[in-house]
């Protein structure tokens, strides 16, 4: 047999029984098996891992592979290879001196970096293969939209395993909070403090992170890190589903959303732990599970957390460092990575003139912002300025009664208008909230965050575009024009489809709960139906009380705000054949 075809059929192989054996690590870690059992699957972890290195070491005998990358790409695998592999031998080393001194006696059960290793493996097996989206069988929307589904379905599945929770949950129950975190949104029917354990915890955490970033970013990233590039076919299937015309940035774009989302996310949990450095009760390591959890949790736009009442709780709700630091990186998240990097780029253009000013290399550069960030910047800056305003003049006297100085209502006053950016934290009770915030709260709600972000809503630059049209058919213009630019007329279509499309859906979600359950407040229904479709998790004390029926609608409601009800209808009647010619056009009276 060729060695090239032995080589990929090894390869094969070690991607199927490493994909079997993270199925079993989470059946080993979710149930409690027998000790024979246990032994078993600690053997066939370490049959993976050894395969693993042979497939490692035999990759680099054959010079061949190496010669079809650059050379770039291949030192940086060859250092993760070499870290990896070393890193596994040293656990290996530590794990059977472990096994020797106890007589072979000692538990495998919960020897974790084994089961790491077989996940590492499982990458990086996975990622010596092209990948490319097959567009004959699933067109781009399709493929999104598969991959959120079939996260939340796997992670419904480990919700459930007994070792996730402290007493069972029913089916339903796992499928809402496996969407509510794949989807980001943080309604919970379920106390995520106290029904889940530390392992099912993580699972929520991980759903939060792969809901947050999308499947096919890690998936692509990984393929370009190993591979050194990604074919045209998929970055043109990635830039459709990111309605962006650039395709040669794909990788640039998704290497910058990974390196900021993972830069954000360490840099705020190092400034949560600060904050809650005095908080009695806890020890060191829950401190850091706290602050990594909340980290990810915000910047993602979650708002899950590991207190059952939230950042509401005692010990956290006059933590004003704490909130300016939360509020911070959930803004951050819901900015949008293209614009977040974009911004970056332009700050340190500025700091660059402002430094070398006599230096030609740093001269002025036109449009260095770029119209999207300009427009998502103004905009997101106006909402929060509005918010915070209606918020301080509504509730100075409600819910910032309890905080003392003018200085600590305004600072809870700015959480409380920044959350409803689908954000989902909630830092008062929200029963307690004065019937107008209660208005302004759905308004801010329902526009949410920014395009290309983790948050949801109808997003910062539909909203513009909107208002924008608006003022340009009272002053009598025939086009749409800021900054010294027109704005495209499939933009303005896109907004006004988006904008029409999410009240249709929030409006079927509010009729089939209140056929439901007649007996419940219809606010409280309208607004849950508005957080749940711009996946913002604020809720008036409602989502407990919901039937399985409703579970599911709201549910729905989630998963259609998150992919986008735009995006299912292009993946279901999206005509590839579009014919050349044009319709006479006619004039319909509006009013």
């Amino acid at each position: 047999m060729h060695p090239a075809l032995l080589y990929r059929l090894l390869n094969r192989f070690t991607i199927i029984i490493s994909a079997i054996g993270i199925g079993i690590a989470f059946v080993d870690s979710g149930f409690n098996l027998t000790t024979w059992l246990q032994h078993i699957f600690h053997i066939f972890y370490l049959i993976i891992i050894l395969l693993g290195f042979i497939a490692t070491v035999w990759r680099y005998l054959r010079s061949k592979t190496r010669s079809s990358v650059n050379k770039f790409a291949v030192n940086k695998v060859a250092v993760f290879d070499l870290l990896t592999s070393g890193a596994i031998f040293m656990l290996l080393a530590v794990h059977f001196f472990e096994l020797a001194r106890s007589g072979l006696s000692m538990p495998v059960d919960g020897f974790v970096a084994i089961k790491i290793a077989v996940f590492v493996t499982f990458i990086r097996e996975i990622s010596d293969n092209n990948f490319s989206l097959n567009r004959a069988f699933l067109n781009p929307g399709q493929f999104f939209i598969l991959s959120f589904l079939s996260v939340i379905l796997i992670g419904a599945a480990l919700l459930m395993m007994p070792n996730a929770t402290t007493e069972p949950i029913s089916f339903v129950d796992a499928l809402f909070t496996a969407t509510s975190a794949v989807c980001v949104t943080g309604l919970i029917v379920v106390d995520t403090a106290t029904r889940f354990t530390t392992f099912g915890q993580l699972i929520i955490i991980g759903l939060i992170q792969i809901g947050g970033l999308g499947i096919l970013t890690f998936v692509t990233y990984f393929s370009y890190f190993f591979k050194g590039g990604v074919s045209y076919e998929t970055q043109l299937s990635i830039s459709e589903m990111n309605v962006s015309r650039r395709i040669g940035d794909m990788v640039t774009t998704i290497k910058s959303i990974l390196y900021v989302t993972f830069g954000v996310e360490a840099l705020a949990a190092i400034l949560i732990f600060i904050s809650i450095y005095d908080l009695p009760g806890m020890s060191f390591a829950q401190r850091v599970y706290f602050s990594v959890f909340h980290a990810i949790s915000a910047f993602c736009n979650a708002g899950f957390s590991t207190f059952s009442a939230g950042l509401y709780d005692e010990s956290l709700r006059f933590n004003y460092p704490l909130q300016l630091i939360i509020s911070t990186t959930f803004l951050f998240g819901g900015m949008g990575f293209i614009i977040i990097v974009n911004l970056l780029r332009y700050l340190r253009h500025r700091a660059q003139r402002a430094l070398f000013h006599n230096d030609p290399r740093f001269g002025y550069q036109p449009w260095l912002l770029s119209i999207n960030s300009r427009i998502t910047l103004i905009t997101s800056g106006a909402l929060l300025l509005i918010g915070l305003v209606g918020v301080v003049l509504f509730e100075y006297n409600g819910i910032l009664a309890e905080h003392q100085s003018f200085f600590a209502k305004l600072i809870t006053g700015l959480f409380t208008a920044a959350t409803p950016r689908t954000a989902g934290f909630n830092i008062a009770d929200m029963d307690a909230l004065a019937f107008p915030t209660i208005m302004l709260t759905i308004f801010l709600m329902w526009i949410g965050a920014s395009p290309n972000s983790t948050g949801g809503g109808i997003k910062t630059s539909t909203f513009a575009i909107a208002v924008l049209n608006t003022l340009s058919l009272a002053r009598g213009q025939t086009k749409v024009e800021v900054f010294q630019r027109e704005i495209a007329d499939i933009s303005i279509r896109r907004a006004f489809s988006i904008m029409w499309l999410s009240l249709f859906v929030i409006g079927m979600g509010v009729t089939l709960i209140s056929y439901d359950q007649p007996e419940l407040d219809l606010i409280k229904v309208i607004f849950e139906c508005f957080s749940a479709y711009s996946t913002v998790g604020l809720s008036l004390n409602l989502t407990t009380e919901l039937s399985t029926f409703n579970k599911l609608v709201v549910s729905v409601i989630m998963f259609v705000g998150r992919v986008g009800m735009l995006t299912i209808f292009i993946a279901l009647l999206k005509n590839r054949y579009q014919l050349n010619y044009r319709y006479p056009t006619e004039e319909i009276t509006i009013n």
